[in-house]
């Protein structure tokens, strides 16, 4: 690979529904894993109860236990709780919308910045649109893609400031509308739930929590997962990569991303059966074991920046309305 200075342009569309199309004809019973899993709010109810917990502890330790803490403990209690979020977007938990949004909010609460409801709107687009640029928040802008190059200190401020990088994204999708009654209610719950962390447990505890989110999406091997997930890290356009390692056990299984791509109608209980129903479709793929690994190679190899993204200007004949449930769909015809 060499450095690159711009994206690189694809002219075919996102493998996901071919392979889906391919995998259901090749193996009907895949089918049967399509469903929900309402025993995932109990994995919420543990985390949140697990991150109040610590805050509590925290309350009167010192900055260096604070901060140790949030990294070692909090960091990957909150990345859990983001796929919780992702598993809510994608409406897996329960039949009613409004569960689910609400079960994201429970989720989104030790998190302290209101995103629960807002990613659903961007993620699904993601699905459908995957590397259109307009539509896709998961790709960087290019002043992004710029700025941070191909060197150590840009992409370690990236990965510590990722979520700020990724508000920025947002006047880039005009065609997503970004607000609505249940971003307001988003962010009333997290209004409420920071004023009384603050009122109750005080600023070291406050800290815990929002340093745990910062480290669970950014200057950690756990960031690595944004690399891993859509950026080119071999001398192939392949597009998604899934990870493999162990980190799955307390990641809820959001490494198999190929495989959720493909079936996003299956929660992550299920989708290691996946691969272990169709392992000619994954076992082909390049993939990922380590996201340590990953996470030092993206900060010191400068054949990896920002560009190393598939990026598309033919939308295809996907409604902006899309839901992206196509394995459902396709299983129903």
């Amino acid at each position: 690979m060499t450095k690159r200075t711009d994206f690189v342009y694809s002219q075919v569309a996102e493998p996901h529904r071919v392979r889906t199309k391919q995998i259901l004809k090749q193996f009907p019973n895949m089918r049967n894993l399509i469903g929900k899993n309402p025993s995932t709010i109990f994995a919420i109810i543990g985390l949140v109860a697990f991150q109040l917990v610590l805050a509590y502890l925290l309350r009167d330790q010192s900055w260096w236990l604070v901060f140790g803490a949030a990294y070692l403990l909090g960091a990957f209690a909150d990345h859990a709780l983001f796929v919780m979020i992702h598993e809510c977007a994608h409406q897996l938990l329960f039949k009613s919308r409004s569960a689910n949004r609400w079960a994201g909010m429970l989720a989104n609460m030790p998190q302290i910045f209101p995103s629960s409801i807002s990613f659903e709107r961007y993620h699904i687009k993601h699905h459908s649109f995957q590397g259109v640029h307009e539509l896709d928040a998961d790709l960087p802008n290019r002043w992004e893609a710029k700025l941070i190059n191909n060197s150590f200190l840009g992409k370690a401020l990236w990965l510590l400031f990722y979520p700020v990088f990724q508000i920025f994204r947002l006047s880039r999708l005009r065609e997503i509308h970004p607000f609505d009654i249940w971003v307001l209610a988003n962010l009333a719950v997290q209004v409420a739930f920071t004023a009384a962390i603050y009122y109750f447990l005080g600023w070291h505890a406050l800290a815990f929590l929002i340093l745990s989110f910062m480290f669970s999406v950014g200057l950690h091997p756990l960031g690595a997962r944004w690399i891993q997930e859509h950026y080119l890290t071999h001398s192939v356009e392949q597009e998604t990569y899934s990870y493999y390692g162990g980190l799955n056990l307390v990641a809820f299984n959001v490494g198999f991303h190929n495989e959720h791509h493909d079936f996003p109608s299956i929660p992550w209980n299920k989708l290691p059966q996946i691969k272990k129903t169709a392992p000619e479709y994954y076992d082909t793929l390049y993939s990922h074991k380590s996201w340590t690994k990953l996470f030092f190679r993206f900060l010191f190899d400068k054949e990896i920046s920002l560009f190393n993204r598939i990026l598309r200007k033919e939308r295809g004949k996907v409604a902006l309305t899309d839901v992206s449930k196509p394995d459902a769909e396709m299983a129903h015809n």
